[in-house]
C-alpha cells in the first residue's frame, strides 16, 4: 500500500534520513522504533507532504507521492497525527474534529458518531475548548480529528508521549481498533515494548538507518533489541 525506498532527507547540512526504504502493507499495524533523533518523525513528515527529501521515492497504491501537497496527500487518504497533540485549544472538541474534514464537502455526521463510540470523553466534552482537556483527551481528540479525513492510512507520531500509563493503555487499544476497522496505521514511538506487542511488522531506526525489521513478536524476543530498547 505504501512504499518507501531509497529515501534520505537532509537538514541543513545534516542527514537525517539515509537511504531507507520499507513498507506498508494495506490493514497492517507497522511500526518504527528507534531512540530520539533517529530520524522517525522526518520520515512521517516527509510522506505526509511536510519535507521535502533529498533523494527516493514515496509511493501509495503505485502513485508516486513526493511532489504533491499535504492536501493532496491527505485527500488520497493518507493523514498524520503529529507529536505534541497540537489541538487548537480555543476552539471546541466539536470544531477541532470538523477541522480535520476541511478538504470533505459531503456529510460529516456518520463519521463524528464514529469518533464518539471511539472515544466517549470527546461527545461529553463535545462543546468545551480544547486547551481545558487533559493530556489524554487531548491525544483522544487529535487522533479523532485525523479520522474525520476518512483515512486509509493513519500515521502517528508519538501518541504515548508524556501520557500515564493507564492512558497509554488505553490510546494503543484504540489503536488496535481503528485498525480493525479497516485502517492502516503507521507507529512511529519511544515506548518500543507497547509498540512491538501492537505492530505486525516493525522496523528500528538507528541514525537515519533501518538497521532491523521483522514481525513485531520476533522483535520482542530479539536480544539486540532487549538490550537497546526494552531494559531487559
Amino acid at each position: 500500500m505504501l512504499k518507501i525506498e531509497h529515501l534520505s532527507v537532509s537538514y541543513g547540512g545534516i542527514e537525517a534520513v539515509r537511504d531507507i526504504s520499507f513498507e506498508v502493507e494495506e490493514g497492517a499495524i507497522v511500526t518504527l522504533i528507534g531512540a530520539n533523533g533517529a530520524g522517525k518523525s522526518t520520515t512521517l513528515r516527509t510522506i505526509a507532504g511536510l519535507l521535502k527529501p533529498k533523494q527516493g521515492s514515496i509511493q501509495y497504491n503505485g502513485e508516486e507521492l513526493i511532489g504533491k501537497s499535504t492536501s493532496e496527500i491527505v485527500s488520497r487518504g493518507i493523514t498524520l497525527v503529529p507529536e505534541g497533540r497540537r489541538v487548537f485549544p480555543d476552539m471546541t472538541v466539536l470544531e477541532n474534529l470538523k477541522i480535520g474534514a476541511y478538504l470533505r464537502k459531503d456529510d460529516l455526521s456518520k463519521d463524528i458518531r464514529w469518533v464518539y463510540d471511539l472515544f466517549p470523553r470527546l461527545e461529553e466534552r463535545s462543546w468545551q475548548a480544547a486547551g481545558t482537556l487533559s493530556g489524554g483527551e487531548q491525544q483522544m481528540l487529535a487522533v479523532g480529528r485525523a479520522l474525520m479525513s476518512k483515512p486509509k492510512v493513519i500515521m502517528m507520531d508519538e501518541p504515548s508521549l508524556g501520557l500515564a500509563p493507564i492512558i497509554v493503555q488505553g490510546i494503543f487499544e484504540i489503536i488496535k481498533e481503528i485498525n480493525r476497522q479497516g485502517v492502516t496505521v503507521l507507529l512511529i514511538e519511544q515506548n518500543a515494548n507497547m509498540a512491538l506487542h501492537t505492530a505486525d511488522f516493525a522496523y528500528v531506526l538507528e541514525t537515519g538507518r533501518i538497521t532491523i525489521s521483522g514481525p513485531g513478536n520476533e522483535l520482542l524476543r530479539d536480544e539486540r533489541i532487549k538490550k537497546a530498547y526494552l531494559g531487559k
